[in-house]
């Protein structure tokens, strides 16, 4: 059984087994490996490395969570990191003893979404103004309208709506072709709202934010580039309103500027957020219901 294996090496190799057998998204990935990092270090200061991590330190280490104050979520999120990662370390025979055995994720309260009212709704969808009277300052406020209806209309994950491609929208038919978690694909209708501000977006605004270059997505960033999910500055200063700094993320200024988070948002249009729109969705839930089970770090 091999004892000296560097930390590095185990997080690289399970790093490439995330991504290469379980289909797991780069950001996935790097959640689970800040988690392991963090015990990496927890384990340091006991001189051990994480394959000679035992079932004491895991409850340890857990524990100096609660006391610093981390929330029962993040627990169970940095716990179930560590359930994955030794489990790949005995099916490849690099582990005699899984440390997690037998301890108990933290008990977390179920809380049900919140949903904002129907004028509430039409506030953040009527949002993006444009900055000035320039042609693209007007472009990207109108493509800005368009994603958030999308967005509304399909219940979108942030990391899906930047990458759909213009091949994927079927606008004749209602519906749009999305790429989620582990690149399942799956389609999704959209309601008459949604697809009316898109034929405009598409008629005035994105020929206007490609230039003419070459461009495959639907919804893109200046010089005709993907936006991110992470920061960007089209999306941070433009879409969301002057003043925040382009080092922030698209969710967080999403929730600074509409007062909502975008998981909220989009929860607006399950059966729980009753007060929907009926023209801005069409069979959106069941969306939701195809979706892959939720993981923990997702």
């Amino acid at each position: 059984m091999p004892t000296a294996i560097s930390n590095e090496k185990l997080l690289d190799a399970f790093a490439a087994y995330l991504k290469v057998e379980k289909g797991l998204a780069r950001l996935s990935v790097s959640a689970y490996l800040s988690d392991l990092l963090q015990f990496a270090e927890f384990l340091k200061g006991r001189k051990r490395a994480l394959l000679a991590g035992q079932r004491e330190d895991v409850r340890q280490f857990l524990q100096q969570l609660f006391a610093n104050q981390v929330d029962g979520r993040s627990v169970a999120r940095k716990l179930s990191a560590l359930r994955h990662f030794y489990r790949y370390l005995l099916l490849d025979d690099l582990l005699e003893h899984d440390p997690t055995l037998n301890i108990d994720s933290p008990k977390r309260w179920k809380v049900l979404p919140k949903a904002l009212g129907r004028e509430e709704m039409e506030t953040v969808l009527h949002g993006p103004k444009p900055t000035s009277d320039s042609k693209i300052a007007q472009a990207i406020a109108e493509r800005d309208r368009a994603m958030l209806e999308v967005f509304y209309a399909g219940a979108l994950r942030v990391s899906e709506i930047i990458g759909v491609k213009m091949e994927d929208l079927k606008l004749e038919l209602g519906y749009v072709l999305v790429r989620g978690k582990g690149d399942k694909e799956r389609m999704v209708p959209i309601g008459r709202t949604a697809m009316e501000a898109l034929g405009s977006y598409l008629r005035k605004a994105r020929p206007v934010l490609v230039s003419g270059n070459t461009c495959p997505w639907l919804f893109p960033g200046r010089g005709a580039r993907q936006l991110s999910r992470q920061p960007d500055l089209s999306v941070t200063d433009v879409a969301f309103g002057n003043g925040f700094n382009s080092s922030q993320s698209f969710a967080t200024c999403f929730r600074r500027r509409f007062k909502v988070s975008p998981s909220q948002f989009a929860s607006n249009h399950t059966p729980l957020g009753r007060r929907r729109d009926p023209s801005r969705v069409c069979g959106a839930p069941s969306s939701h219901r195809i979706r892959p089970g939720r993981d923990p770090h997702q």
